[in-house]
């Protein structure tokens, strides 16, 4: 008992002398900090809103402690634009969390990988072989006829009549996961025309699974002491859902190579991105080892599938509140598209009201908002110094909700992006060296699918009142309760979604 309260008192005096040196080192505003827990018990949900609070009390960079883990939380844009642009480097690095040793492939994926010379390959790779515009541009026949299955769901599930519900969170993120799978694997894991269902199921399971661990916040990563108990229970399933991935991925690969032995797959448009990284694991297999390309493979599902759903879901509810810009887009899309054919992806650039509508989604709701990097150096942010191994967090929402920066800015308005918008002011994709490779794939999954929902169906709320907009838990800003609205196909379209 003795021992225990000479180590009590012993991290109180060191949490004591850190905070001397705090003051000492000009390092930025801060607020009460309990000993041992630091600021953890000041964290609510959702996150930025909590870091709102405090820039707005103190100031718009703070220090905070997670338990033993130095925290720089950074809420403006001039602030954000120094740690993006002359910081770069410096803030290049990810926070090494529990689950990036788990789920990211003991740090080496995309995501979780410390900046160096291997992130930068991996950066390379994803740019040119997966996200180049070439590649993009062979799988757009994926993304269109996995948005028509969308669009057949719902005309299907009508009477062409009356108006019927439709809920969206579902409906939405399965047709990400398939427009993804078949890009990666050539496989459909939701709906109709699944071949294998077994591993169906076992897909559905593991990345269910594995979006709730990456959304909950382990004690582990703050008190290092708790790691060893495990008392979320979160790290003993991380090891286990890390070991079905690993398999299930493991499959997709073995597969790819025998389908790639049984024939050529010269035809580009049929080769999907595994049997490209097959191709390039054969000329450098020293750097193309499975488990980076299962590396890869695990960035993409977890990176494009709920932020671009939730997007979707969003959007089409700020469209529910307010019919008149609803209303605007589809005059857009009949202007240009016309009625006699469906909207396409080559149409996307001509429909300027329709990405401003995507724009202004981001920039309300964007589905990073916070982003998450640490410093792998001494530096200085707004004249306050930042030591080396900090983890940084930038609050990007309370940017993009800026009234200093946009006027009236929780009113939807994509008249707004009738003007260029450029600088640190709007980046829901982040920026610099961490930069979302995927943006151009979002853009084009979102603004394919939702101009096919506005040109083919009528839509109106379920009842007068308006959409529920509470925002949820989780790392990319869901809804609190699911989107639930009126659908009805477009009587002036009927006789091409009957031909579908």
């Amino acid at each position: 008992m003795a021992f225990f309260y000479f180590f009590a008192v012993l991290i109180v005096f060191i949490l004591i002398l850190k905070g001397f040196f705090h003051r000492t080192q000009n390092r930025p505003p801060s607020p009460f900090a309990l000993p041992i827990l630091g600021h953890l018990y000041l964290l609510k949900n959702p996150l930025y809103k909590t870091f709102t609070k405090l820039s707005e009390q103190y100031d718009p960079i703070l220090f905070l402690r997670y338990g033993f883990r130095e925290v720089l939380v950074v809420s403006s844009s001039s602030a954000i634009e120094e740690c993006l642009t002359k910081n770069d480097i410096a803030f290049a690095d990810r926070p090494q969390l529990i689950a990036g040793q788990h789920l990211g492939y003991n740090y080496s994926s995309l995501i979780w990988a410390p900046y160096g010379n291997h992130l930068r390959n991996l950066r390379r790779i994803i740019t040119l072989e997966i996200f180049s515009s070439v590649r993009l541009q062979l799988l757009s026949v994926v993304r269109k006829e996995e948005i028509r299955y969308l669009v057949l769901q719902l005309f299907g599930n009508s009477d062409c009549k009356t108006f019927h519900k439709v809920e969206f969170k579902t409906m939405f993120f399965e047709m990400m996961l398939n427009i993804l799978m078949r890009m990666i694997a050539g496989k459909r894991y939701y709906g109709e025309n699944v071949v294998d269902l077994d591993e169906a199921k076992r897909f559905r399971n593991i990345v269910s699974e594995s979006f709730y661990l990456l959304g909950t916040p382990n004690f582990g990563d703050f008190l290092p002491f708790l790691r060893r108990f495990d008392v979320q229970g979160l790290e003993k399933r991380m090891v286990k859902v890390n070991k079905e991935r690993d398999i299930f991925l493991q499959n997709l690969l073995d597969q790819g190579r025998q389908a790639t032995h049984i024939s050529s797959k010269n035809d580009q448009e049929k080769k999907t991105m595994i049997d490209v990284l097959l191709s390039q694991q054969k000329t450098d297999p020293g750097y193309y080892t499975d488990e980076i390309i299962k590396g890869l493979i695990e960035t993409l599902l977890s990176a494009g599938t709920d932020t671009s759903s939730s997007t979707l879901e969003w959007a089409m509810s700020l469209l529910l509140n307010h019919p008149d810009i609803l209303n605007k887009a589809k005059k857009e899309i009949d202007m240009h598209v016309g009625k006699e054919r469906l909207i396409e992806e080559s149409d996307l650039p001509k429909l300027g009201y329709l990405n401003n509508i995507i724009n202004e989604t981001l920039r309300i709701y964007p589905p990073g908002p916070v982003l998450y990097h640490e410093s792998s150096k001494d530096c200085s942010v707004g004249g306050f110094h930042v030591p080396s191994g900090t983890i940084v967090q930038m609050n990007v929402c309370a940017v993009h909700r800026d009234p200093k920066l946009w006027v009236e800015p929780m009113q939807f308005n994509p008249d707004r992006f009738e003007d260029e918008n450029e600088g640190f002011k709007f980046i829901p994709f982040g920026s610099g060296r961490r930069k979302c490779p995927g943006e151009g794939l979002a853009i084009r999954m979102v603004g394919l699918a939702l101009g096919s929902l506005i040109q083919c169906f009528e839509w109106k709320r379920v009842g007068e009142e308006m959409v529920d907009m509470t925002e949820g838990t989780g790392l990319t800003l869901p809804k609190a309760n699911p989107l639930v609205a009126m659908c009805k196909p477009n009587p002036t379209l009927k006789h091409l979604l009957t031909r579908i």
